[in-house]
């Protein structure tokens, strides 16, 4: 019996297509989104005030202290989500400087107001300028700054318990290493 060529073509195709997905699955995670600003210097900021506070600087994230920045929105669900492990970081001491992206203020420190205030810091990006040029995919988005001022880790998405311990923390000690 001769097999026909043609009948052989949809499971070569299959085998394809399953060995493409196989490879796939075995790649890194595929939520982990690159960064071109992890071991750079901090981009620049365009910030308006938030709160009545003055809007920080790029010179302010190099001052010697390992800090935080955690782009957030009233309107953005996740960032509800991860707002506890912020005010667990706070109470640990660690610094947090906040950037509410494209949002309305009166909102924003409602949801402050609701939520509690992990930030040592607060400002507002309304135009999504800083967003653009941090690279910013989405909110809630966090960077780990060293000392100097570097982006130690870039870290997308709401960081839940078992981000903190297995990413947060781990980053916050290097850049604690590094700044020394």
């Amino acid at each position: 019996m001769k097999i026909k060529p043609m009948l052989l073509l949809p499971p070569l195709i299959f085998a394809g297509l399953a060995a493409l997905f196989l490879w796939g699955m075995g790649r890194d995670d595929p939520r982990a989104l690159p960064s071109t600003r992890e071991g750079g210097p901090v981009p620049e900021l365009t910030l308006s005030a938030f709160a009545g506070e003055v809007p920080f600087t790029r010179e302010e994230l190099a001052t010697g202290d390992v800090l935080l920045i955690n782009f957030w929105a009233s309107w953005c669900a996740p960032c509800r989500a991860e707002h506890p492990q912020l005010l667990t970081l706070a109470a640990q001491g660690v610094p947090l400087y906040g950037i509410n992206y494209k949002d309305d203020e009166t909102k924003a420190q409602a949801f402050i107001d609701e939520l509690g205030n992990p930030f040592t810091r607060l400002a507002a990006d309304p135009s999504g300028r800083t967003g653009l040029d941090w690279g910013l995919y989405g909110v809630p988005e966090t960077y780990v700054i060293d000392g100097k001022g570097m982006v130690v880790k870039r870290f997308a998405g709401p960081i839940s318990a078992r981000i903190l311990e297995s990413t947060i923390w781990p980053a916050i000690e290097e850049a604690r290493a590094r700044s020394e």
